[in-house]
């Protein structure tokens, strides 16, 4: 059984290639509407996931499992539409309520605190504008490492003492000293104040929802930050990051009611703090995404009906051309299901070439998005297997009716009509 079911589909392929062979401009005209079917299915969907899996890489670099406790409300937009009137009246977050946060909530592991500015640095004639210059407190690094390339991080007797200290980003060091391993020893000037380098963090590249922007900071010890900043208006902003294995909902609850009660809120008193969770940006993203992937399926969908139409007149003029060989099949004894299969794996062989085309077109545009964009775009695993199952499906509706009109023929008609 095993064996004849073999000899079948070698039979139907040698076919297939042979319809391909002889008349190859149909062939070309036929296929080539599950050719571009398939490149717009996959070719949408390679980009979307690729750029997906990117943009949530970024995500994560934010914090796993953090909640960012702030006045504003991410989640709400920075459109038109943006009820800024809720949020800015609202007091900001304040370093005294680190403390109280880690002795009233277990299940944080761990707690930072966050200020930030955009200001100039300065290195002998050298100068750069527009550099994120963050003051942050011992425990961000746990939530959000700080890699370095060279040099080494701030010390915890830093931390501490409050000691003018920092590491620099890669684009910063490279602009103000040349190469970035160059920075590390060398004093730079912010608003009036000199600071040593004690490192230089490992470059970032560019990002595409903005994040830290490490490659443009420079990163500081809280309790130096504070001298050289308003803290009312240096964007202050308190991160926690939940225990292991507890989940970001968990977390949020138990915030909410260790801020209500540092914040002394009554239970009729709305909240004047947000809890901005950032594995809701995650979940965010993917709704998002659903309805490109959306858009790519309708954008194929016509192209694969018309191919489906395209193998199926394929199949009709072959059932046609091969009238007599069916009728002789039937007359030593080939059964109905037979022929039937025969034509069903024919059509489905067409159809998985028109496929494969289709995924070297698409192979060809993820080489040159890859060159073009900062990701990597590529065709997953999952993508591979759908294409070759859409073909095979579209290639069995297609050669259905063909295959069962041959497979019904009476085998004296056939042979007679040779």
């Amino acid at each position: 059984m095993i064996r004849r079911s073999v000899e079948i589909v070698v039979s139907s392929f040698k076919m297939a290639l042979q319809e391909l062979w002889k008349n190859k401009l149909r062939t070309f005209l036929s296929l080539f509407g599950i050719t571009i079917g398939i490149f717009c299915i996959i070719g949408v969907l390679a980009t979307v996931n690729s750029l997906e899996q990117n943009i949530q890489n970024e995500v994560k670099t934010l914090g796993t499992n953090t909640i960012y406790i702030d006045k504003w409300d991410y989640s709400a937009g920075g459109g038109q539409d943006y009820p800024w009137w809720k949020y800015v009246n609202r007091p900001s977050p304040k370093y005294d309520e680190l403390k109280q946060i880690k002795e009233r909530t277990p299940s944080a592991k761990y707690a930072a605190f966050k200020i930030s500015v955009s200001d100039k640095v300065e290195y002998e004639n050298n100068q750069l504008s527009g550099v994120n210059i963050y003051g942050i407190t011992e425990e961000f690094n746990d939530i959000q490492p700080v890699e370095i390339a060279f040099g080494r991080y701030i010390s915890e007797s830093e931390f501490s003492q409050g000691s003018s200290a920092g590491v620099i980003g890669n684009e910063i060091a490279e602009k103000l000293f040349g190469e970035a391993e160059r920075a590390v020893g060398k004093m730079v000037t912010v608003r009036g104040k000199k600071i040593i380098i004690t490192g230089t963090i490992k470059k970032q590249g560019k990002t595409m929802i903005g994040g830290w922007q490490f490659d443009q900071s420079l990163v500081l010890s809280y309790r130096y930050a504070r001298n050289i900043m308003d803290q009312k208006k240096a964007d202050p902003l308190i991160l926690v990051q939940g225990q292991d294995n507890l989940t970001s909902k968990a977390l949020k609850d138990n915030l909410t009611g260790t801020m209500r009660a540092i914040r002394k809120l009554t239970p009729t008193k709305e909240e004047n703090f947000t809890l901005n969770d950032i594995n809701d940006f995650s979940d965010a993203i993917s709704e998002a995404f659903v309805s490109l992937n959306i858009g790519g399926w309708a954008i194929a969908a016509l192209s694969l009906i018309v191919g489906m139409f395209g193998v199926a007149n394929i199949m009709f003029v072959s059932v046609r051309e091969r009238t007599g060989q069916i009728g002789l099949k039937k007359a030593i004894g080939a059964k109905k299901r037979i022929i039937l299969t025969e034509f069903l794996l024919e059509s489905a062989f067409l159809c998985i070439i028109g496929g494969f085309i289709g995924l070297t077109l698409v192979f060809l545009l993820t080489q040159v998005l890859t060159s073009a964009l900062n990701f990597p775009v590529y065709i997953s695993t999952s993508n591979l297997a759908l294409a070759i199952g859409i073909c095979i499906v579209v290639g069995v509706i297609a050669g259905y009716i063909p295959a069962r009109q041959a497979a019904r023929m009476d085998p004296v008609v056939a042979i007679r009509s040779k």
